[in-house]
């Protein structure tokens, strides 16, 4: 899946397929080298020599790298949205519960699986960004993606409930895998009870 970042994260959009290309290969560069280094000891110019392209063009994209770890949170968010919507469709669970399981399964999968996303995930492990603070911004994302299966209105008292949601399971999916590097089951299945007697009581 080639999601290319909400251009409000670079500094310049591409426009042509091969600009789209290129910072896919740079974001994918700097996703594997937070595995790798960590992002205290990631440098703009080894994204450029893992991604094969000249140090200018990812300085096109991104002044430094505070904001292509940015981007690659917000491309995080972007994938997480489309895998959720797709596994709904696929399903066709309907009603709280079943998105609940979507929402929360594809999380802990791309905790599991997608590179760089133990770092930076949505934006909350490194500081990064200055427009929205990342559980508001996924919280949002889900409130309109979801309020149609809910058969709610994604007002205030809707986004509020999805907030306290995020919130949660946030602090205890990290919590998981700061125990085991695989997540420990046991509390995932406590934040899985958790959700599951909040969103009973406010969305039944």
């Amino acid at each position: 899946m080639k999601t290319v970042p909400h251009p409000a994260t670079l500094r310049r959009a591409p426009v042509q397929r091969r600009s789209a290309e290129r910072l896919t290969r740079i974001l994918d560069a700097c996703a594997d080298l937070l595995d790798e280094v960590g992002y205290d000891d990631l440098s703009t110019r080894a994204v450029a020599q893992r991604a094969g392209v000249p140090i200018g063009s990812v300085y096109r994209f991104f002044g430094n790298k505070r904001q292509m770890a940015d981007a690659l949170a917000q491309r995080n968010l972007e994938r997480y949205t489309a895998r959720v919507t797709e596994r709904l469709e696929e399903t066709g669970e309907s009603g709280w519960r079943g998105a609940m399981d979507a929402v929360l399964e594809e999380y802990i999968a791309m905790k599991r699986t997608a590179p760089g996303f133990s770092l930076v995930d949505f934006g909350n492990q490194i500081p990064v960004g200055t427009r929205v603070e990342p559980n508001h911004r996924v919280a949002d994302r889900l409130t309109d993606l979801l309020s149609g299966y809910l058969d709610r209105e994604p007002d205030d008292d809707l986004r509020r409930i999805f907030l306290v949601a995020v919130e949660t399971a946030d602090t205890l999916v990290h919590l998981a895998f700061r125990v085991s590097p695989e997540g420990d089951e046991r509390i995932l299945e406590e934040a899985r009870e958790m959700l599951r007697a909040y969103l009973a009581r406010v969305l039944d």
